[in-house]
């Protein structure tokens, strides 16, 4: 199938997504460890009383994210209706965990208090996320409104025969029949 203009823009959205998410996954694990461990008076971190759920919502948001990323490599590649299911379905939920990750992000800004530099760079990750994701998954959705912008959930690329493709080998075969 030949290049498209979504194809085109959601590959290099896919991999800064891919790089954010790894940070993410490395700040909150950092943070969450330091949280853990009750040294939360290390000048790098800080937090207050929504930065438990932040770390724990930032790291779950970061590996679904991961995730996604690589069922959304694949689908970049293939470029077909029947990988957008996957790449769709897991971007979102990425989304959905990044976007709650993004709620507490914000209670923990309006909440104040001390904060360090690291907690302040995880939450600006998030912040960042949850609006490049939703683009992204605006852009891989984007087949739906033009075949220019991608496959959509009607687009196949098997041939117009009539026959199923699953059942491709088998169609309008006649049986033998035995002759006593």
């Amino acid at each position: 199938m030949a290049q498209t203009v979504g194809r085109n823009v959601a590959a290099p959205l896919l991999f800064l997504n891919l790089i954010m998410y790894f940070i993410v996954v490395g700040f909150a694990s950092w943070c969450l460890n330091k949280f853990i461990n009750g040294q939360t008076n290390h000048p790098s971190f800080g937090g207050n009383g929504a930065t438990m759920f932040f770390l724990i919502f930032a790291i779950l948001a970061g590996v679904m994210g991961i995730a996604s990323k690589l069922a959304g490599a694949n689908h970049i590649r293939a470029w077909r209706s029947d990988s957008l299911a996957a790449a769709g379905s897991s971007s979102v939920v990425a989304w959905a965990l990044t976007a709650l990750a993004f709620g507490l992000a914000c209670k923990q800004i309006s909440t104040g208090g001390y904060r360090g530099w690291r907690l302040k760079i995880l939450e600006a990750f998030i912040i960042i996320l949850a609006f490049t994701q939703l683009l992204y998954i605006l852009l891989l959705h984007a087949g739906v409104f033009s075949s220019k912008y991608g496959p959509g959930y009607r687009d196949t690329d098997y041939p117009a025969t009539g026959v199923d493709p699953i059942h491709k080998g088998t169609a309008g075969a006649v049986p033998a029949t035995r002759v006593v």
